[in-house]
């Protein structure tokens, strides 16, 4: 017996340039539905700096005497797990059409600050790890981090953590080097081979993990004393011993890393994870990893049956530095060698180059990204972003363009990545701050609520952001115009399980507008349009609407 799929059909009416026009039968119409399962082909992530975002918790400011002057922005700000949580409950991230929160690394850092020619410097940001096997005091406890998964899997947001595996924190006079049988400290990478990209250090005074090593090692001696102190070393080796025998992996520096992330997953139940400094190291490591993550998630799973969100796997999506992959496809050319990074565990990658695309035509941008995600790159997912927390090269890096930004990357193929303030224009440009510190400055939730022209930008963010979350077919579909003018595209998603259909158009005068719906609409259909809160019913193929918007999101009511 042939199943009768269900499909939801909405339009979104956008200000854009577009070249031919389509034929009506070129989109097939099936009986409509609102209910669309997640995928993350066309999620909608949120990425934050748990230091910058929201302070919910003033007890634990500080920590480990971390009370140095530091240079602008290279301190902890005060934000911490509690701060995302408390959003989730006021629901900001539903009102953002937000399925998935991105959070930079919860590990506890070096307790001393550096001083690398940027000022006085503290691990703020999460990436200069001293001990996996704990969360940062600054950040939270594990009952916040509890609480926070538990929080968000509710209001059906996933949770995706950080990884590090490239490296330690630097050497201070608080923090000790690792041991020689765990990390290289030179020589400095100069990214001319493969070989120099990855046996080496990002930077000075970043200890490398020999992530290459097999031969077996001891724990670091303060790593062994530390968990004494804390009480809890007979469980911590317990537990390696038990998942060295169970994987039959050497205790190797990557491996004891590799259990001490995925411990995040079985006891946590998070999601997914952005893997950091990818091609800095083995490839196969990635393999390793995402065998292990996998095993972890489904654990968890098996364990919290009533805790199951949906079916899909485990998301690891990946940050290779440059990688252009709509322009240059799967394989990253080091210069002596290509690596096919989707080959070796990830779901995703962060797409570089949308910054640049930016500035390029919505139409130009929407049928060259969908004709690669549904040509060479079919089943490959790409992360999309405009500005994040160390690219100095962002899309409107003094935030003129903020509609344009949020229509651009909310109605683009591909998954979203919305950093941390791209929907009220947080200032990427701080006075007095050094290199990447300037892209991370507090969030201002004051202007959030008080300052209209950031009100105005916000609810663009939100109306679209929903529109993404509702309808996977604006990141997932295939892409296809209809008409040059006014601009009309339709995205088509047709799966087993999924049947979306989405139509997006042009600048339309404010008032009275015309808009021929009959591709996709038949007479009669009562339209709802999510912008302004208005219905409509089509007659003789049009849908006659009048609102004080030259955006329109119609759907079937």
């Amino acid at each position: 017996m042939k199943t009768k799929i269900s499909i939801t059909i909405s339009i979104i009416f956008i200000t854009i340039f577009a070249c031919k026009e389509v034929q009506k039968n070129d989109i097939v119409i099936i009986n409509p539905s609102k209910e669309n399962p997640f995928i993350w082909e066309g999620a909608n992530l949120y990425f934050l700096l748990t230091d910058r975002f929201n302070n919910a918790d003033t007890t634990n400011d500080l920590n480990f005497g971390r009370t140095d002057e530091t240079a602008v922005l290279r301190g902890f700000k005060g934000g911490d797990i509690k701060g995302i949580t408390q959003k989730i409950n006021e629901g900001y991230f539903t009102d953002l059409g937000i399925n998935a929160i991105w959070m930079t690394p919860l590990v506890e850092q070096i307790h001393g600050s550096t001083d690398e020619g940027t000022g006085v410097t503290y691990g703020f940001h999460g990436y200069w790890t001293k001990d996996w096997t704990a969360l940062d005091p600054n950040f939270g406890t594990p009952d916040d981090l509890k609480e926070l998964v538990e929080t968000a899997h509710k209001n059906g947001i996933r949770i995706v953590m950080d990884a590090v595996i490239n490296h330690t924190g630097p050497v201070t006079p608080m923090d000790t080097v690792w041991p020689e049988s765990w990390v290289r400290t030179s020589p400095k990478c100069t990214y001319e081979s493969y070989e120099t990209a990855i046996t080496c250090t990002l930077v000075e005074n970043l200890p490398d993990i020999l992530t290459e090593r097999n031969e077996e090692v001891e724990l670091p001696d303060y790593l062994v004393e530390k968990w004494k102190s804390e009480g809890r070393y007979e469980q911590e080796m317990k537990e390696l011993d038990a998942f060295f025998e169970r994987t039959g992996y050497p205790r190797a520096p990557r491996f004891y890393i590799i259990k001490w992330l995925t411990d995040y997953i079985k006891d946590y139940g998070i999601d997914g994870y952005r893997a950091d400094t990818v091609r800095h190291i083995e490839e196969s490591v990635w393999l390793e990893f995402k065998k292990e993550c996998e095993y972890s998630f489904n654990l968890w799973k098996k364990n919290n049956p009533e805790k199951v969100l949906d079916d899909n796997s485990f998301y690891l999506v990946g940050e290779v530095y440059g990688y252009e992959i709509i322009k240059n496809g799967t394989d990253f050319d080091f210069g002596d060698k290509k690596v096919d990074y989707y080959a070796h565990g990830f779901n995703s990658m962060i797409n570089f180059e949308f910054k640049g695309n930016a500035n390029d035509s919505y139409e130009e941008i929407f049928s060259r990204y969908s004709k690669a995600l549904h040509g060479d790159l079919e089943g490959k997912q790409i992360l999309n972003y405009v500005s994040s927390h160390d690219d100095s090269y962002p899309f409107d890096m003094q935030r003129k363009r903020p509609f344009e930004s949020a229509t651009k990357l909310l109605l683009s193929p591909g998954s979203s990545q919305v950093y941390y303030g791209d929907e009220v224009a947080r200032t990427l440009i701080v006075e007095g701050t050094n290199g990447d510190a300037t892209l991370r400055s507090m969030m201002d939730w004051n202007s959030v609520s008080e300052d209209d022209q950031s009100k105005a930008i916000l609810e663009h963010w939100q109306k679209l952001g929903k529109f993404r979350r509702d309808h996977p077919a604006i990141g997932a579909g295939v892409h296809q115009m209809v008409s040059k003018s006014p601009y009309v595209f339709s995205r088509v998603l047709q799966r087993e399980n999924i049947s979306d259909a989405v139509i997006i158009g042009l600048d339309l005068p404010k008032g009275e507008k015309e808009i021929d719906v009959s591709s996709v609409f038949k007479n009669g259909d009562v339209l709802f349009d999510k912008y302004s809160n208005n219905t409509v019913k089509v007659n003789n193929g049009k849908a006659i609407i009048s609102t004080e918007f030259n955006i329109v999101l119609l759907e079937l009511k």
